[in-house]
């Protein structure tokens, strides 16, 4: 065990993956010699080449492209892009191309490659460097979400992408890479995908959330006990496929939830979840869901914190629903 934030268990997994799959390559700008923007990929051009760690243009279409074309021909494409902000120059490529190639091929052809990205607020990048896009690729059949809120969790996450047989988007939360810490194995081990983890078990509410929202939940949750209200967190994890059996398990045991993410609120995941609910979960609610998200604007520079929500906004939803009458 060696306890690591959520960059060094980034650059630790494509080392070991790296050391045990021969065909793995990893693309991007800046990730050979400079070792990544944010130095995600530090150490691994020494250790392995430029054959294997490659970097690319400024062309994201590009470098999407190019993970396309190794994956169909045998190899695992890890694809660095800088921000989640710059994935949209490429989105043809992944919407059209990577997520359609099984199904168009009747199975015949995977696309096994994972492009890895920073994504949301808190960082002081502006409206081009903190966007929180996950609904756009979640809603593509034929794309994996994932999002992890721990460097435990990405480790067994991003070797369950890498070794999944199917395109995955990995978003990692860029305002935590080196907030949050936790103890992480050295050797071997996976974590599936579509399986949400309850990180915080409770009775009179329920906070449904993911990514770098997992703390902010979490410390809403520690303020409620101090006013009796039992809070439960479960964190998502995987976006798309979304384990529903966890969103309903939580949801009717404490009829009382809270969908909370950092996105614009209009067609946000915390949207998709409260409809999940609202579908099939309705007669065990005793209060409306209610949504924390951020607002229906570009994300602004200034005023970015009263733009992302924090655990005040939380809390005060949680007390709406406990209260609900």
């Amino acid at each position: 065990m060696t306890e690591m934030n959520l960059i060094q268990a980034v650059v630790h997994t494509l080392d070991h993956e790296m050391e045990r799959d021969e065909n793995m390559i990893v693309l991007g700008e800046d990730v050979g010699k400079n070792g990544g923007v944010l130095r995600s990929t530090a150490g691994l051009y020494d250790k392995y080449g430029g054959d294997r760690v490659l970097d690319t243009p400024l062309n994201e279409s590009t470098i999407i492209g190019s993970a396309i074309g190794m994956a169909l021909y045998g190899m695992t494409a890890c694809a660095e892009i800088q921000f989640q902000d710059f994935l949209y120059p490429g989105f043809d490529q992944l919407v059209n191309e990577a997520a359609k190639f099984r199904y168009r091929s009747g199975g015949e052809y995977n696309v096994p490659m994972v492009v890895r990205t920073p994504y949301g607020g808190g960082i002081r990048g502006g409206h081009y460097h903190s966007q929180s896009g996950e609904t756009h690729f979640a809603h593509t059949s034929g794309l994996k979400v994932v999002v992890p809120s721990n460097p435990y969790d990405l480790k067994g996450l991003l070797l369950s992408s890498l070794r999944d047989p199917d395109p995955v988007i990995f978003m990692e939360p860029k305002r935590i890479y080196r907030a949050v810490k936790n103890d992480v194995p050295e050797e071997d081990y996976t974590v599936p995908l579509g399986k949400a983890n309850l990180v915080r078990e409770g009775e009179d509410v329920s906070i449904i959330t993911f990514g770098s929202m997992v703390p902010v939940a979490l410390s809403a949750a520690k303020a409620a006990e101090e006013d009796d209200i039992s809070v439960e967190v479960l964190d998502l994890r995987t976006l798309n496929p979304m384990d529903e059996e966890a969103v309903l398990k939580t949801a009717r045991k404490t009829g009382r939830v809270v969908s909370f993410c950092e996105a614009p609120r209009h067609v946000s995941f915390a949207s998709e979840v409260s409809a999940t609910i609202a579908e099939k979960a309705i007669d065990s609610m005793e209060a409306p869901i209610v949504r924390v998200t951020g607002y229906d604007t570009p994300f602004p520079y200034t005023l970015e914190s009263l733009y992302l929500p924090d655990a005040n906004r939380v809390y005060d939803a949680i007390e709406k629903v406990y209260n609900y009458r």
